[in-house]
């Protein structure tokens, strides 16, 4: 089974799949992560459960973690569900759900979700197309953006509030003390608690800066029109979100990242 091109950019390292210089990635600091920044972030939590689950060859574990991120307005994670329906990967092959999650990804008209979205409608039958139109507002009430950013922006702000308790801001000089086997070390408080990683807007807006134009690979849409900036709405009619879906229940489990010379 050929690897989906979305798959080769999430593996990639930031650098290699944003199209301008990346913003900074904090799942790329194994300090962060280990003192506890995952535990606020359960977009970027699942996506990474998800990428370690595919790569040692759990693709229906994989497939869960993407829609548990997908949950919570994850756009990559969106994607994946729809290349691993649309190959038949971890879970059964349907190429009209599989354009729904696309559609879903290519929502804030990040241009490869656009054009990788286009790919899959060139390929749909007649008879898939008006299925991925008729299922795809069920889909959208639980994923969509309406749905999913007032679902993540409600974690950040709980979580925030967890750890300042009743500051309204965060302590410039605060140091946060992270064990290990070789004694501890500490990350500077202003970079733990950067305001792009916990207010709302600012972390919408910094995926937006990763992802509105991420390599993803040479999208060949045969015969269609190539798709301008103007041609990025769904296809798939405005419904009412559902917002109360209940959080993902995956215990304490945390990605194994790999170390890195990240210092505090």
């Amino acid at each position: 089974m050929a690897t989906p091109v979305l798959l080769a950019a999430l593996l990639a390292a930031p650098a290699a799949w944003s199209a301008t210089p990346a913003p900074p990635d904090p799942t790329q600091d194994q300090l962060m992560i280990t003192a506890g920044f995952l535990n606020g972030h359960p977009d970027l939590r699942f996506r990474l459960l998800a990428l370690e689950k595919h790569k040692a060859g759990k693709r229906e574990d994989a497939f869960r973690f993407f829609q548990y991120a997908a949950q919570y307005a994850d756009k990559p994670s969106q994607g994946m569900v729809a290349e691993m329906l649309w190959n038949g990967d971890g879970t059964a092959q349907d190429r009209a759900l599989a354009y729904v999650w696309m559609d879903l990804a290519a929502e804030r008209g990040y241009e490869g979700f656009v054009g990788l979205r286009e790919r899959y409608w060139s390929q749909l039958t007649e008879a898939e197309r008006a299925r991925a139109l008729a299922e795809g507002e069920a889909i959208y009430a639980r994923y969509g953006d309406a749905a999913a950013k007032p679902r993540i922006a409600a974690v950040l702000r709980r979580e925030r509030k967890a750890v300042t308790g009743s500051r309204t801001g965060f302590a410039g000089n605060l140091r946060i003390v992270v064990p290990g086997p070789s004694g501890s070390r500490e990350i500077d408080g202003s970079k733990f608690y950067d305001e792009r990683f916990w207010d709302p807007a600012k972390y919408q807006a910094w995926h937006d800066a990763v992802w509105t134009k991420p390599r993803i690979g040479t999208v060949d849409v045969g015969g269609v029109e190539q798709v301008k900036a103007g041609d990025a709405s769904s296809r798939i009619p405005v419904v009412s979100p559902v917002q109360d879906l209940p959080e993902p229940d995956a215990g304490s489990e945390m990605p194994q990242l790999e170390p890195t010379d990240a210092k505090p």
